[in-house]
Order: C-alpha cells, then structure tokens, then sequence
C-alpha cells in the first residue's frame, strides 16, 4: 500500500439506495493537514459521504482512493488496516454499556491486537485532554451528552490517525460544551492531523474560521460545492 500527498480523494463518485440516487458525480481532495466542514441539509448525504470516505460504503460509480489506494483494489483485511489511519466520531457515539468509559475508550487498542495496558500513560493523558479523568470508571448511561461526545472524541484518537471524521459531533451539546468540542479538533489539526466534520450547526463553523483556515463544502441536490463567504 502506498501513501500519496492527498489523504482521501473522491473522484466522481456517486451513491444510490435503492434505485433513488444520493449523490452524484462528486469529486473532493483532503489534503494532508487540511480541515474541512461539510454541510448541507438534513438528509442531504453528509453521513453517507463520510461513510465512503471511511471506507465503510463503496461508491455505486467513481473512484475513492484512501492514503493512495483505490478502495475497490482492497481486501476486507487491508480496508481494516487503513481505518487505523482514521478516527470516527459517530453521530450516536455507539458505547457499550457495560465497559467503563476508560474501557470503552480503550476498545480500538484491543481490536488491533494492542493491550490497553501498554498504552496506560498515553491513555491517561488522551483522558486527562478530553477533561473526563474523574469519570473513568463511570458507565456509559452515566454520562451527560458533553461527555459522551468527549469520549467518542477520545476513542477516535486513540490509535494516533491521520484522519479525525466526525458526524455532528456538537449536534446534541450546548453552545459552551460545542466550543470545547471545536477547540479539541482545532488542536487536532494544529497536530497535522486532517480533520472533516459534518454538521448543520453554521456558527460553529464561524468559531472555528476565526481559529484556522478550514474550507467548507456544502452537499445540495446530491452535489458538493465549495460554499464562499457567505457563512
């Protein structure tokens, strides 16, 4: 596998369910170190386009290539090493219920065959920096939808990816928490990593622009278009 200067590329892709068509003839480059909002009405395909950025969804046309490899080329094993390189926030957070958030937290160590242990000093410095040291041993049900963002946050960075791909990751937080949220992904990207977040939510992405240079993409009528000042 190689590793080219684009991280994700889309080259016109297109997605249906069914016979419906989602998005159609989108081409897109995330540049190492980039960050990028995406936007666009609610069922407009911003979790969708993710979802193939992620390699989780492969395009119904068009070509996705991730850190320079075309997806369809790609065995299930080799798709699974690539996601190492990326950090998901989901939109639902997805815990389990019965692991502490320390543990929760710790899960992608375990699947990629790395004991949490080893990673002890390094996992109470990601904890201290989501500001969720004090509810390490809590359950997931205990915790404010502030901290479940936190800790989903934290989950996604825990293997040090490349890639931080968050789906409305303030969309259930106040204006305050949201910020502190955005300030965590500011610093992410500051760390060279490439960061795109969906989201509805226009003033954060006011915040952030008097932060960092971030690009904004707006997905209407299945399209993407790089949208002006006009934010």
């Amino acid at each position: 596998m190689n590793s080219g200067a684009v991280v994700i590329e889309l080259e016109n892709v297109a997605y249906s369910y069914g016979d419906g068509a989602l998005l159609s003839d989108i081409s897109l480059k995330l540049a190492p170190g980039s960050f990028h909002f995406l936007t666009g009405p609610s069922g407009a395909g911003k979790t969708t386009l993710l979802r193939l950025c992620y390699g989780a969804l492969l395009p119904s046309s068009g070509k996705i290539t991730l850190f320079g490899d075309d997806v369809r080329s790609l065995e299930r094993d080799d798709i699974a090493m690539l996601r190492r390189r990326m950090g998901m926030v989901h939109q639902d957070c997805r815990f389990l219920d019965h692991l502490s958030v320390v543990e929760n937290i710790a899960l992608p160590l375990s699947a990629s065959g790395r004991p949490a242990e080893a990673a002890g000093e390094d996992l109470n410095e990601l904890m201290a920096w989501v500001g969720l040291t004090q509810r390490a041993d809590a359950l997931p049900p205990e915790l404010s939808g502030g901290e479940r963002q936190r800790a989903a946050l934290a989950r996604a960075v825990i293997m040090s990816p490349d890639v931080v791909l968050a789906d409305e990751p303030t969309g259930n937080v106040d204006w305050e928490m949201s910020q502190r949220l955005l300030r965590l992904l500011v610093e992410l990207n500051k760390m060279g990593k490439t960061v795109l977040i969906a989201t509805h939510d226009l003033s954060l992405i006011r915040a952030a622009k008097t932060q960092i240079q971030a690009r904004v993409l707006r997905i209407a009528g299945g399209r993407v278009q790089l949208a002006g000042a006009d934010l």
